[in-house]
């Protein structure tokens, strides 16, 4: 007896309000590097400190995120999300009410990497996943994660237009009151969700390292595991350094902004047509490709003459498979282990990814520190991606994909 599927209208309304609570939570971080270098002129900030916070914020966020995913397994996506967005705005909140280094550590670097793991796409894509029926499971993550890029096309440019209008410290704080608008999303995402199937209930965080145990004894999921590392490796040092790559490489300072949101925009189609591709294609073969494809762009944009057109083409590329890993990573392990704890397991895959997103940003940061540029880290991020193409053509398929 299989698990029944939510109906039409309540999987629309799944699916649009993690759409929307994934949305306004990555659009927030995705502003971080805006404010690097506004912080250090309006508020002596050293661009060190913020980045430090972001580090933190990612290594945070990848130690939470398998902790949060357990709790949303057993007790609810919705009550885990609820209380993301309360940790969201209070960390966004906290430097803007006291502008320090310690208050940007505090705020951005431990409370929203807290937030983000509850709201982000955690718990939200694993409440997706088990409303929906298998044959459609891809697609409807992909989805969900496409308009989830909405909130970094719509909230970079207004975070960019924001700090040039009223400075860097009040835009935190405009940021921190807009992520309370997750709390509603919160409620509707378990809108009429299907019970657990008999025998089927989650482990809940009492049986997650014995779960952490057993998945990561499977070869391939280990595998997948490794190559999530290149994803937070690269999308963090992107994310935290191009603004200030493109600034030192003498291109227009709203360039920057205008990549950031070229990514979004282009990751809306790109998403969804990577759901759509784990219904047809093995998701770690797709996986391999698309790090191939990011080595590739990376590896064209590193060493090409620096241009404003360059850059958006780079941003288009990149955009396109950005969160593509995302529904693809969920899928693969929804066909290995099933959906009863695919908070858990994607959340145990995504403390690599992020582990990778802390090195990314902070090795950035410190080689901008010590070298005043970032020219040696372009080929340590194609070789990431390349040994992340690798790991995933090595996966094998599940013997017997679980519904």
């Amino acid at each position: 007896m299989r698990r029944p599927a939510a109906s039409p209208p309540g999987l629309w309304i799944i699916v649009t309000a993690a759409a929307a609570s994934i949305s306004l939570a990555l659009g927030m971080r995705q502003t971080f590097g805006l404010f690097l270098l506004p912080l250090s002129a309006e508020a002596g900030i050293s661009p060190a400190v913020l980045g430090g916070a972001v580090a933190l914020h990612n290594l945070v966020w990848g130690l939470a995120q398998p902790v949060s995913g357990a709790i949303a397994d057993r007790h609810g996506a919705g009550k885990v999300m609820a209380a993301g967005a309360l940790l969201l705005a209070a960390g966004v909140g906290l430097p803007a009410l006291w502008i320090s280094a310690p208050a940007i550590l505090v705020g951005i670097g431990l409370l929203t990497g807290l937030g983000v793991s509850c709201c982000g796409t955690g718990a939200a894509l694993a409440a997706v996943g088990r409303a929906v029926p298998p044959e459609r499971r891809g697609e409807m993550i992909g989805l969900a994660s496409a308009g989830g890029s909405l909130g970094q096309a719509a909230m970079v440019p207004l975070a960019s237009s924001l700090i040039g209008a009223v400075g860097a410290v009040a835009t935190l704080g405009i940021l921190g009151l807009s992520l309370l608008l997750i709390l509603p999303a919160a409620r509707l995402v378990e809108w009429r969700a299907p019970p657990q199937r008999p025998g089927q209930a989650a482990t809940g965080l009492a049986g997650l390292p014995a779960l952490a145990r057993m998945a990561l004894a499977n070869r391939d999921y280990a595998l997948l595991t490794g190559g999530f590392f290149a994803c937070g490796f690269q999308l963090a040092f992107l994310t935290m350094h191009l603004p200030s790559h493109l600034a030192l490489c003498g291109l227009p300072t709203g360039l920057g902004a205008m990549a950031l949101m070229t990514i979004g925009l282009f990751n809306i189609p790109g998403s969804w047509l990577c759901g759509r591709v784990s219904n047809v294609m093995q998701p770690e073969i797709a996986l391999g490709w698309i790090y191939a494809l990011r080595s590739v762009a990376i590896a064209c944009f590193a060493y090409a003459t620096p241009s404003y057109a360059g850059t958006l083409v780079f941003a288009a590329v990149m955009g396109f498979v950005w969160l593509g890993t995302i529904p693809l990573t969920s899928a693969a392990i929804a066909r290995r282990f099933g959906v009863a704890d695919l908070g858990a397991l994607y959340g145990l895959c995504f403390l690599s990814h992020q582990l990778g997103g802390f090195l990314g940003a902070a090795a950035g940061t410190v080689l901008l520190a010590a070298a005043g540029s970032y020219q040696a880290f372009w080929p340590v991020m194609i070789a990431v991606g390349v040994a992340a193409s690798a790991m995933n053509w090595l996966a094998r398929p599940p013997l017997r994909a679980i519904a």
